[in-house]
């Protein structure tokens, strides 16, 4: 990114920077604390594509933002690490499994298999990260998160092909 200063002397400062992509940003900072924030599409242009008044403080928290004071992105490497690792994954529980009739928490399904039920939708109904005090019924289907090996208990489980 190519970055240029320049005084505008009666008004404050120019800052103008030039994207990698080829776009411009120029920012003129005025004396009284009126900020301007323009985008240029084509840096050659003489009009800007749209313009933005900032306040004072509303510069300092758009520059808190573009720093991360808030969000902070996951590094590319750890998200991939992160995506071969976790799995979720959707399973219905019939009347053979032994989860039906029994709460979450009864059924220690994070301390027995180490998965998480982010989920269950039950007819039309949608219930969002359950307590553990929720019963589990023939006919559910339960989203599950956790490692590919974690995954593979729990369905082993549900099926009654293992028990724990």
């Amino acid at each position: 990114m190519k970055v240029k200063m320049a005084d505008l002397p009666g008004i404050g400062k120019k800052m103008s920077l030039v994207t990698a992509e080829g776009s411009m940003i120029v920012l003129i900072i005025h004396h009284s604390g009126k900020r301007e924030l323009y985008f240029f599409s084509d840096p050659d242009d003489d009009e800007a594509d749209f313009s933005v008044n900032l306040s004072a403080e509303e510069t300092r928290e758009l520059g808190a933002q573009l720093l991360g004071a808030v969000f902070q992105p996951i590094d590319s490497d750890k998200m991939k690490l992160f995506k071969r690792q976790i799995v979720m994954q959707w399973f219905e529980l019939k009347n053979s499994s032994p989860l039906v009739g029994k709460t979450i928490g009864e059924n220690e399904i994070r301390k027995r298999m180490g998965v998480t039920i982010l989920g269950i939708f039950r007819d039309s109904e949608v219930i969002s990260n359950p307590e553990a005090s929720q019963m589990l019924q023939i006919g559910d289907t339960v989203m599950v998160s956790g490692k590919q090996e974690q995954i593979c208990d729990f369905e082993q489980y549900n099926e009654k092909i293992i028990s724990l």
